[in-house]
């Protein structure tokens, strides 16, 4: 569920879309040139008073300007300078309106958006927005639009696509937050998983598979840690028997996103009385899936008496994460559970009805209408219940409603726009725990040196139920009765320690806490920054961002024992081949660096591992539910507690024991990494053939097309536990490190470059700096070009 429209874009056949003159300036006039230093002035409607922008040699924009409104409409003016498609794009994928310019291919997706009512519910959204907020909006959009008159020519995608953007309009920006609710906070496809499970399987395999806490959150809880799940040996040997006797266990039941890297990131603050000098540290780098141009763009806005700096999602006019001189701020994905799936029970004679608490209803429903490129329009019929819109999937059979805060007028809302004016952490901690963004953790620290962490988003407050499964709310008895208050969110505030670390994963939040969320990433990342950080010395700026790149990869010691205790001596004179495999193993050095040599082997071990195990155990579920590819977050603790075991009867092994299945997985391993990679031997094969920078351009479809947009494809260290996170199109979108009240020497550095324009010098400048992890200034620098923006006469 978690993919951008990067992903879905990637599937276009556009070969007949060729941008065959973007390598060589023939297409020089595509875009209205980057104002000059010393140039022009453009005329914006609304506009209080002039506005000065300057551009770095980076193409960073230092925004002055009186006022806030007038700020934000310079910011809308740039950032559709430089990056309209983008801002066009985010809109449409958002709202359904793909396929009306980029083909049929993006149908499915763009009818998942309208079955779900995503542009009503962004219209609904937008009519219940603060005064404020509303007003946000619309200077943005004045200022979209101002640049969109003034364009010499558009864009070249618009030219080849053979399309004109509409103008902005303040809904559009409520779309782009609802696309990124899509990305960080959908659980559909883990409560579908658990509903499944819970149906299919005994409870205490359930138990074992989803309620266990992995060993490095269960290190860093302590004593709050949960209790752990005893394992169901009995029941797991009666499941695998069922599935050798129907032959069931060939793998393929989990989904690819099982166990995979986290859509999250990494965020710390250290307090001054951790620090060099007495400056409070926050880091965080946020980990998406990439692409060119990166969903981040990097400003600095100076206006009345506040001065903010970071990085704006394009289109959504409020700084992200970064600094207002006063606190700086980070967020990682809470892995909030904020969707539910209610069961519908329909009329059994009257199949458009459906039981509510009041009685039997009739489902509305509403006709879309979708364009296609090329093709005649396509009408899907959505059908809306009192929760929610039905989903187009049916689960076990029957229809489900989505309960979903991003689907709330009241679940969603911009507040994060006021963190200009929080001058401590307990302001900025206000701010946050009152806005309707998606669920995140939120890491803060305040130039008074201190540090605090909190979470921002909507927390649903369930009754009768704890959403954990689907379940019906037809009686009335379960249901959501609003959200919690903010002042019900958990806060941690001056930690003991002089830190506070969030990874995604469960945070220690004491009796009587809140309920946030149960899906959450394995504790390695954090365990291993913790353990950094508590390291007796001093930190600065420079320290952090080395702890961002680290790439300790001790997560996969336990791959590593397990494939050395089944490489005895006798093993390997009996199959000479295994040779090769202990050699890569042995060689390993407990990192993933580009030149790690044996972390290849010990990650396919892994996956290969958990296939055949996995498949062994869900038979049931998989037969209860056959189009369902199984979702779950851990998957290590559960196989990695069984695999301890050392028993054959938990485990799909083959005639000869326990060493067998795991020296037959070390050879499948062998041989699906030696196919990839030429037939080079294993212990030949470095983590940085495995390992690489895939950053593509939506429109990047032919090898040429790749060449010239797409960011090079080389080796980039990190893995999908590392610190430093890594995983195919996976990895930090940012690194930001930065003490409030001291943004000179702050860092900020990201992938690609600020531009969307193939023809820019900005368009790929920052790639160098993100891969070989050199820190670029937070701060713009010297300008190269300048824009006066002046109130349109009337």
């Amino acid at each position: 569920m978690r993919r951008s429209v990067r992903s879905s874009l990637l599937l276009l056949a556009l070969a007949s879309l060729t941008i065959a003159g973007c390598a060589d300036g023939t297409q020089g006039a595509a875009r209205a040139p980057a104002p000059r230093a010393g140039g022009s002035a453009l005329a914006v409607p609304g506009l209080e008073g002039d506005v000065t922008i300057t551009s770095d040699r980076l193409g960073i924009p230092a925004i002055r300007a009186a006022s806030r409104q007038d700020a934000l409409r310079a910011l809308g003016v740039v950032t559709a300078r430089d990056r309209l498609f983008q801002l066009d794009l985010l809109r449409r994928s958002s709202g359904g309106r793909l396929a009306e310019v980029l083909g049929r291919d993006l149908l499915p997706a763009d009818t998942r958006q309208r079955l779900y009512g995503v542009p009503q519910a962004a219209s609904a959204i937008l009519a219940r927005l603060p005064e404020r907020q509303r007003a946000a909006l619309d200077a943005y959009a004045e200022g979209v639009n101002a640049y969109l008159r003034s364009a010499q020519a558009l864009p070249l995608e618009f030219q080849k696509l053979g399309y004109r953007p509409e103008p902005w309009r303040p809904e559009d920006s409520v779309l782009v937050v609802l696309g990124m609710f899509n990305a960080l906070s959908v659980t559909e496809d883990l409560e579908r998983t658990r509903t499944v499970l819970t149906r299919s399987l005994p409870k205490s395999v359930t138990s074992f598979l989803l309620e266990g806490t992995d060993p490095y959150t269960r290190a860093l809880l302590g004593a709050q840690a949960p209790a752990t799940p005893p394992l169901p040996a009995e029941e797991l040997r009666a499941l695998v028997a069922q599935s050798r006797r129907a032959q069931a266990w060939r793998g393929g039941v989990l989904s690819a996103a099982s166990g995979a890297a986290p859509v999250g990131s990494n965020g710390w603050a250290v307090a001054g009385q951790r620090t060099s000098d007495g400056r409070a540290l926050l880091a965080n780098d946020m980990h998406l899936e990439l692409g060119v141009p990166n969903i981040w763009y990097r400003a600095e806005l100076r206006y009345g008496d506040s001065e903010v700096a970071g990085v704006v999602l394009p289109g959504v006019p409020m700084l992200i994460v970064g600094t207002n001189r006063h606190v700086a701020w980070g967020l990682t994905s809470l892995d909030g559970d904020v969707m539910d799936l209610v069961q519908i029970e329909v009329h059994p004679g009257r199949p458009d009805e459906y039981r509510t608490p009041s009685g039997w209803q009739r489902f509305e429903v509403a006709e879309e209408t979708i364009k296609v490129r090329g093709e005649p329009d396509v009408t899907v019929t959505a059908q809306r219940t009192i929760w929610g819109p039905v989903a187009p999937r049916p689960l076990l059979g029957a229809k489900v409603a989505v309960r979903w805060t991003a689907l709330d007028p009241e679940g969603v809302d911009l507040g994060l726009v006021e963190m200009d004016r929080a001058r401590t952490v307990e302001e900025a901690a206000s701010v946050m725990n009152a806005a309707g963004g998606p669920g995140c953790n939120v890491l803060l620290a305040d130039r008074r040196g201190r540090v605090a962490w909190t979470v921002t988003g909507r927390v649903p407050r369930r009754r009768g139920f704890d959403g954990s499964v689907s379940v019906s709310w037809a009686d009335g008895r379960a249901g959501w009765d609003g959200y919690l208050p903010p002042a019900a969110l958990p806060r941690i505030v001056d930690p003991p320690a002089g830190f506070v670390v969030n990874a995604n994963h469960r945070m220690p939040l004491g009796e009587g806490a809140p309920a946030l969320g149960r899906d959450y990433a394995n504790g390695y990342r954090a365990y291993r920054i913790t353990e950094r950080l508590r390291e007796p010395r001093k930190v600065a700026e420079a320290d952090l961002l080395a702890l961002q790149l680290d790439t300790q990869a001790e997560f996969y010691g336990f791959y590593r024992d397990l494939a050395l205790r089944a490489l005895t001596d006798e093993a390997v004179s009996r199959r000479p081949a295994l040779a090769e495999a202990r050699r890569a193993v042995k060689a390993w050095d407990g990192r993933a660096d580009v030149a790690s040599v044996g972390l290849p082997l010990l990650d396919r071990l892994r996956h290969v591992l958990a296939d055949e195990v996995f498949a062994a155990w869900l038979g049931a579920s998989r037969a209860a539910e056959p189009t369902l590819e199984l979702e779950l977050t851990d998957i290590d603790t559960p196989l990695q507690r069984a695999l301890d075991e050392r028993s054959a009867e938990l485990v799909p092994a083959p005639e000869g024991g326990w060493d067998a299945f795991v020296l037959a997985a070390l050879e499948k391993a062998m041989a699906a990494l030696e196919q990839e990679h030429g037939g080079r031997p294993v212990d030949q094969i470095a983590w940085g053939a495995v390992s690489r920078v895939r950053i593509a351009h939506p429109l990047a479809v032919t090898p040429e097309l790749a060449a010239r947009l797409n960011m090079p494809d080389e080796p980039l260290p990190g893995c999908d536990v590392c610190v430093r996170l890594a995983s195919d199109s996976l990895a930090a979108s940012e690194r930001l490190v930065v003490s409030p009240g001291h943004e000179s020497q702050g860092i900020l550095h990201m992938p690609a470059g600020q531009s969307g324009d193939p023809l820019s010098p900005n368009y790929r400048d920052q790639q160098r700096a993100w891969v070989d992890g050199r820190p670029l200034p937070l701060l713009a620098g010297p300008a190269a070009h300048a824009l006066t923006l002046v109130p349109e006469r009337r």
